[in-house]
């Protein structure tokens, strides 16, 4: 069966019985993990426990395709339902997994990760069809899911983001959940955890600069790079960017996120300057505020992008994460022409 985005969350903090094989699989690799976790927990509290939970690979059921029957049928030393987790799995394993689905062998929750599975995908389309099995996509977390979790992160230990600071953590996490976990992990303990406020009852706000110094911003300053060298037309940067956000494993959509929100605040700053305001004026007023290594070139951008191109810009971004989520070609090209496109068109604007 396949499971919609909207039941994720409750399934896997209870899956249905009936389903012995759950397939968990999408780009936000941290997502996946977390969803695979919550769903061992229900099964074996130790998540540890080597006479309860059996590891296998891609590469170990495609050497031996009993082994998936085996482990699953097998039974603990010391009693108790078992767990057989798959981790990599692709395309490849989709006839083992349909075997073993047809006729399964013993009570065993099996977990299967996955990254990237396209709609044609014969793994993904196995778990979505089969009673006896479900599906479960991972996507990028959107604007308010980030929101949602953050403040639910922070509240927990006592603490509130001011709206600055709130603004640069969904600038700067979100494209992984699992980097989004650690980095608000981070933000706790330079915060303070169960930090106490000035009176009883209240939350200590997260500033700005507490923000600044304690979330990595990493994926920041990829995304920072890529989107200037697109928007400023400078291909051989652009080039260089987009390989090391690669090498970082930045999520394509994650890139199209962050260049739609640059080309609305460009287009707002644009806005500014037509009312009468000053380039410093208009740059003054990003959300969250530009950082100082970043003006030189927001400022060369601002002359290069009126509000009309920036919306044929914001158009080709909206389009291209649409095709990301919905046709199933790979997204990092997708991302990939979308921003030289971007950036052949900064080029003509500066002939």
């Amino acid at each position: 069966m396949k499971i919609a985005p909207r039941d994720a969350d409750r399934f896997v903090k209870s899956p249905d019985p009936k389903v012995l094989a759950v397939l968990v699989y999408g780009p936000d690799a941290g997502l996946v993990r977390e969803r695979i976790e919550i769903m061992l927990r229900t099964v074996v509290d130790d998540p540890t426990d080597p006479f309860r939970i059996s590891e296998l690979s891609d590469g170990d059921l495609k050497q031996d395709p009993a082994r998936l029957a085996d482990e699953a049928a097998s039974i603990a030393m010391l009693g108790g339902r078992r767990v057989v987790r798959i981790r990599g799995a692709a395309d490849g394993t989709a006839k083992i997994f349909e075997s073993f689905l047809s006729d399964p062998a013993g009570d065993a929750l099996i977990l299967v990760e996955a990254g990237e599975l396209g709609p044609r995908s014969s793994l993904r389309a196995l778990f979505e069809n089969a009673k006896n099995a479900a599906a479960i996509a991972c996507y990028a977390d959107g604007r308010e899911q980030i929101e949602s979790l953050i403040r639910s992160r922070l509240s927990a230990e006592g603490l509130a983001p001011e709206p600055a600071a709130l603004d640069y953590l969904l600038q700067n996490l979100g494209s992984d959940r699992g980097v989004t976990q650690n980095e608000l992990e981070k933000l706790i303990l330079y915060a303070g955890p169960k930090a106490a406020a000035d009176k009883p009852g209240e939350k200590r706000m997260v500033t700005l600069d507490d923000a600044r110094a304690s979330v990595g911003d990493n994926a920041g300053s990829n995304l920072d790079e890529v989107i200037d060298a697109a928007m400023t037309g400078d291909l051989d940067r652009l080039d260089t960017a987009l390989a090391r956000a690669k090498a970082a494993d930045t999520n394509a959509i994650a890139i199209l996120n962050a260049l739609s929100r640059h080309l609305m605040q460009l287009h707002l700053a644009a806005a500014r300057l037509e009312t009468g305001s000053d380039v410093e004026g208009a740059i003054r007023g990003f959300r969250p505020p530009l950082h100082f290594s970043r003006k030189t070139s927001v400022q060369g951008q601002m002359r290069l992008w009126n509000r009309r191109r920036l919306d044929r810009a914001l158009a080709l971004a909206l389009e291209a994460e649409g095709q990301c989520k919905s046709t199933g070609q790979p997204d990092v090209s997708i991302c990939g022409q979308t921003l030289f496109r971007i950036a052949q068109g900064a080029r003509s604007a500066r002939r």
